[in-house]
């Protein structure tokens, strides 16, 4: 019986333009897929819509390409799943596995930040409520094909999550494991500023009964700050010259070999070379400057 087809994807937030922290995160994600002959999905997560930046979807999907990170079949737009998503609440509802929550933030903040669990008896109504995941079996612990075994805070993991935020919207969590599961997914290769919720995303796959994927938590960039690049950050979007040189930067910090001539190489050869040599095992698992920042050659 033949190994499971191998489906990454690069799943961006329309909330600004791809700076060098995104480039890594979809640089490693493309070449793990590539090299093993997987196919690399895109994915625009736009269910935020007070956090979005009018046009920022179109052009991340014009950097991306610009950067030769050509993706297969149709882009999915997370605004157009909503139907989706509401299937997977009721699915939970139906199954007795969430309830109602009118607990404001507020509260949870006095009692430390972690929620108690207060509402689970009280059988509320929707109305000017958040929707919270009966957490029956947390997920304490997951192997990252990186970072091996990591253990998650035990609180956290115990918590009894949102899944449906009060103010109508859906909850990340909930729509990246509902799209994942979608899309087939089997390795989701990501930043490590989303190794947290990685044990809610599982303890989700569970009560669907759906498998879970694998999981690789990529490096990140940070500033001279030490500071992680990131929109909010004002991290300065990819160069719209020449890729390659800002390519080859990403390959050093992900400690990929990067060959003597590799900077003359066109575009689409670079990207072949960086696929044949692509090796999960020697990238780093610790934060770094991006080189813009630094004085190493780049």
């Amino acid at each position: 019986m033949s190994a499971q087809p191998y489906i990454g994807r690069f799943a961006p937030s329309p909330s600004g333009e791809l700076h060098f922290g995104s480039l890594i995160a979809a640089l490693g994600s493309y070449l793990q897929a590539r090299s093993q002959q997987g196919r690399w999905l895109v994915r625009i997560e736009d269910i935020d819509p007070p956090r979005e930046v009018p046009g920022a979807a179109q052009t991340i999907l014009r950097q991306l390409e610009h950067y030769g990170l050509h993706w297969d079949g149709d882009v999915l737009y997370q605004s157009a799943r909503h139907e989706a998503y509401r299937e997977a609440l009721a699915f939970l509802r139906e199954r007795g596995l969430s309830y109602y929550c009118t607990c404001p933030r507020s509260r949870i903040q006095h009692i430390g930040g972690i929620y108690d669990g207060h509402c689970r008896t009280l059988h509320h109504g929707p109305e000017n409520a958040a929707t919270r995941l009966i957490q029956h079996h947390p997920v304490l612990a997951f192997d990252d094909r990186l970072r091996g075994r990591i253990t998650a805070n035990a609180a956290l993991a115990r918590e009894d999550f949102i899944i449906h935020r009060r103010d109508g919207l859906f909850a990340y969590n909930l729509a990246v494991v509902v799209d994942d599961h979608f899309q087939g997914v089997t390795e989701i290769v990501r930043g490590a500023d989303l190794i947290e919720p990685t044990v809610r995303q599982i303890s989700l796959y569970q009560q669907f009964g759906w498998p879970v994927p694998d999981y690789v938590h990529l490096p990140l960039a940070l500033n001279d700050q030490g500071n992680k690049l990131s929109k909010q950050n004002h991290a300065p979007a990819l160069s719209h010259g020449d890729p390659r040189p800002v390519l080859l930067a990403a390959l050093r910090f992900l400690n990929q070999p990067v060959t003597q001539g590799m900077e003359t190489l066109s575009l689409e050869a670079l990207l072949s070379e960086a696929v044949r040599n692509w090796t999960l095992s020697t990238v780093p698992a610790a934060a770094a400057v991006n080189p813009a920042f630094s004085n190493a050659p780049h």
